[in-house]
């Protein structure tokens, strides 16, 4: 059970590690996140599973608090309306569950973080469409190759693991990166 236990963390580590190859992509997507929030513009999240739990907690970083007090910031996690989404889910089906929100409460000037750890979820793939649309601009943050989202989003960073835990551990770093520079720019 040790040996089990070393080789999950040390593939951890090295998710982990990985993600300094892409400071670059982690700063592009700050930028777009920090200057959608300093134009009084909003950000919607959406993911499945896990990746909906990262979705509401990068939500309830920017609208509580991440590291220090300041005022909220505008973020709404898509994931979190149960009502909505089995009734989306009803009357249009589950790949709609997410679009059908992203048309109606995304506008041009907003950012859509969309996670998948396949890159390849039809809802997310999706709500990516609905907000390009509508100009809003579209971050997606994926694993492996990153599918289809790495094509249909205007950015995509996508960490170097094929199972989803590992993904989606990477993902939780990425979040807490963007909340901190985030807070960190628009609060000083």
């Amino acid at each position: 059970m040790k040996a089990e236990i070393q080789r999950i963390l040390q593939n951890s580590i090295e998710v982990q590690r990985d993600l300094l190859n892409q400071v670059d992509i982690i700063h592009q997507i700050a930028d777009v996140l920090i200057e959608t929030l300093k134009a009084g513009r909003k950000i919607l999240i959406c993911g499945n599973g896990g990746s909906a739990a990262d979705a509401q907690h990068m939500a309830g970083e920017l609208v509580g608090r991440f590291l220090k007090d300041r005022p909220p910031y505008r973020a709404i996690a898509l994931t979190t309306d149960t009502s909505t989404l089995t009734a989306l889910a009803n009357d249009y089906g589950y790949e709609a569950v997410f679009s059908r929100q992203v048309e109606a409460l995304a506008d041009a000037g907003d950012a859509l973080v969309a996670l998948s750890t396949s890159g390849d979820s039809p809802n997310i793939l999706q709500a990516v469409g609905s907000a390009k649309a509508l100009e809003a601009v579209t971050i997606g943050l994926s694993g492996q190759d990153g599918g289809k989202l790495k094509e249909l989003a205007d950015i995509c960073l996508c960490a170097a693991a094929h199972d989803s835990p590992s993904i989606q551990e990477a993902h939780g770093v990425v979040i807490h990166v963007l909340c901190a520079l985030i807070e960190q720019a628009l609060s000083g």
